[in-house]
């Protein structure tokens, strides 16, 4: 197995919203792996920070299923909720950068699309601040170009195709595309492996890691998982639970997911001795 300096660390970061079903496995399964065939370490953050879609205990079911399956994690797991003043620091940065400003737009008056800068000139007459935006840079400034170890190289425009995106929430809560910079950012990360519902979101996240001085992690999008009715397994379609009376059976859904085709394993460390070679030869960076 060909390794990379000891420095990767990789994280998994579940929303509290349930417990993990066979769609969010399958990308546990690919940062834990991947984590693994570098010699680097894979971190465990709650990101609990939508608190309205948080359901009370599911952090602990989580980190139970992960432990039942051979997942551990290296440090102590970080809990969006508990690191606010953090989120407070960064956003006093941009703000002191004039990098950001409030919007007074609804969903309603806005129709899809780029966001179309309506506030970025002052607020309406009248109008008050609900949500907080990036002032994100003008023409080409905004293009991010990267290579997704998965899908291959990506580019994007972040001012035509995304818009000036927001950082606060009108009901006060930060937003993802905020919290999850901020903390790859301060943990260290070099390596998100993550769904493929997310490689949407990667250019934003770059352009914002960089104006907080950070260094863009590497990235890979693994494929998702979908039910009968073509639908994407999350909580919010009402994909089961993990089935944790056959947790062979269950690590091996994931794995075919991931492309791989199933081998005979005779418990859940064999079955990661076996895995975690296989996936190396096919995704160490050192081989691509």
């Amino acid at each position: 197995m060909n390794a990379r300096a000891p420095s990767y660390r990789g994280r998994f970061a579940p929303s509290p919203s349930g417990p993990l079903h066979d769609g969010s496995l399958l990308a546990a399964m690919a940062s834990y792996l991947d984590a693994r065939a570098h010699h680097g370490q894979w971190l465990l953050r709650i990101e609990d920070i939508d608190t309205p879609r948080v359901v009370q205990g599911a952090d602990t079911v989580i980190q139970q299923q992960l432990q039942a399956l051979g997942m551990h994690w290296d440090e102590a797991p970080v809990w969006q909720s508990q690191r606010l003043s953090l989120y407070e620091a960064a956003f006093a940065r941009l703000q002191q950068a004039g990098l950001i400003y409030g919007c007074a737009c609804t969903r309603r008056m806005l129709t899809g699309g780029p966001y179309p800068g309506t506030c970025r000139h002052g607020l309406p007459p009248g109008q008050r601040a609900r949500a907080w935006r990036l002032r994100v840079p003008e023409g080409e400034a905004s293009t991010e170009s990267f290579v997704d170890r998965w899908f291959g190289p990506q580019t994007q425009n972040v001012a035509r195709e995304v818009g000036d995106f927001i950082l606060r929430r009108a009901d006060g809560l930060w937003a993802y595309q905020f919290v999850v910079v901020v903390d790859d950012g301060l943990q260290g990360i070099t390596d998100v492996v993550r769904g493929a519902d997310l490689l949407e979101s990667t250019a934003r996240q770059r352009l914002l890691a960089r104006m907080l001085g950070f260094t863009p992690p590497r990235v890979m999008h693994v494929p998702l998982l979908y039910d009968s009715e073509g639908r994407k397994l999350s909580k919010q379609n009402h994909a089961p639970a993990l089935d944790l009376n056959q947790p062979l059976q269950t690590l091996q859904r994931a794995w075919q997911g991931l492309g791989f085709p199933a081998f005979p394993a005779d418990s859940i460390q064999d079955f990661w001795a076996r895995a975690l070679p296989a996936w190396a030869a096919r995704h160490c960076i050192s081989n691509q």
